[in-house]
């Protein structure tokens, strides 16, 4: 899929393209190649004299590789981007590809992006950009928004994890926790944790394409000012996210704690059931032992009769057990 985004009075508007034609028409300063077939990659080519990496999306390419200059003035930035599915969390690696040195390249001003799959940030830019005139003035600005927004993105992530931490808090310190909520506690925590992880290391990439976006001296002093102001959110978004984990390991520790006690209060059941059957058989080992005559010698099923009683009563106890639920 081929999107162009052209500025008309101060609003970014979207526009899909078909056709090599139609690309022609429109003077786009951002162009999203989302899943790029053959074909848009040489309308792209043809029009703007730019030739798309075939390794561009790689997920294999080395981290210090992600950020580079090319000597005719392109600035390539590989960065990674959230999406808090909750079923599926992951990241989505995407290339850009900016020119504004060289002034002979048709590419000069315009910023590509291209990734695999739809980037939830790139549909909040999409629309902020539309309803608020002004906020984009060139493609160093769509690339500076984009990462502005995935800041927002974490952020928005981050307090769902807080709400949905409260929830699990207030099953946790109820202190009715079974083995079933356990395991529904123990699964959302670590979903969370993982969730954390993805946003640090998220956190971490978007502060590392800024800095280099800095690095370049390509920046107005008003997006300089931008860049650092994205930065600095970033920086406080690493205490709440350190804070995450430390209520994680807590819930973590006492979703563990209750898990033991239930385990105990069974344990504790077999030692009851162990004492209470001491007495029965000291009584009936003094009861044979003080008899002159065995009863068993004189009748014929007497040791069979005794054989069912012990397995009767070692299997009955073990019946009562299961259907309680403390043998699981």
């Amino acid at each position: 899929m081929l999107n162009v985004f052209t500025l008309v009075n101060g609003r970014l508007f979207q526009e899909e393209i078909d056709s090599l034609e139609e690309l022609a028409r429109f003077k786009p300063i951002w162009v999203d190649l989302e899943s790029p077939t053959p074909e848009e990659r040489r309308w792209v080519r043809q029009h703007f004299g730019l030739s798309i990496p075939e390794d561009a999306m790689a997920e294999d390419i080395e981290e210090s590789a992600r950020f580079f200059e090319e000597d005719n003035g392109e600035l390539h930035v590989r960065s990674d981007f959230l999406i808090g599915d909750e079923d599926n969390p992951r990241t989505v690696r995407v290339a850009f590809i900016l020119n504004e040195q060289n002034e002979s390249l048709k590419s000069r001003g315009v910023l590509f992006s291209i990734h695999d799959e739809d980037v939830p940030v790139f549909r909040l830019l999409r629309l902020r950009a539309r309803r608020m005139p002004g906020l984009i003035k060139d493609a160093k600005d769509v690339l500076l928004s984009l990462f502005d927004t995935d800041a927002e993105y974490c952020a928005d992530t981050v307090e769902e994890i807080y709400d949905d931490l409260e929830r699990i808090s207030r099953k946790v310190l109820s202190g009715q926790v079974t083995d079933e909520i356990a395991s529904e506690v123990l699964a959302g925590i670590a979903r969370h944790e993982d969730m954390s992880g993805r946003i640090r290391r998220n956190m971490m990439d978007t502060r590392r394409a800024v800095s280099f976006m800095m690095r370049t001296r390509l920046l107005s002093a008003e997006q300089f000012e931008d860049a650092r102001q994205i930065l600095r959110d970033l920086d406080s978004l690493d205490s709440h996210t350190a804070f995450m984990f430390e209520k994680i390991n807590f819930l973590m520790d006492a979703t563990i704690g209750f898990i033991n006690i239930n385990q105990n209060k069974i344990i504790k059941i077999f030692s009851v059931a162990s004492v209470s059957l001491l007495p029965p058989t000291l009584v009936a080992s003094s009861y044979g032992m003080n008899f002159q005559f065995m009863p068993e010698l004189e009748w014929a099923y007497g040791y069979p009769f005794a054989i069912v009683l012990m397995i009767l009563s070692a299997v009955i106890p073990m019946v009562y057990f299961r259907k309680r639920g403390w043998l699981k």
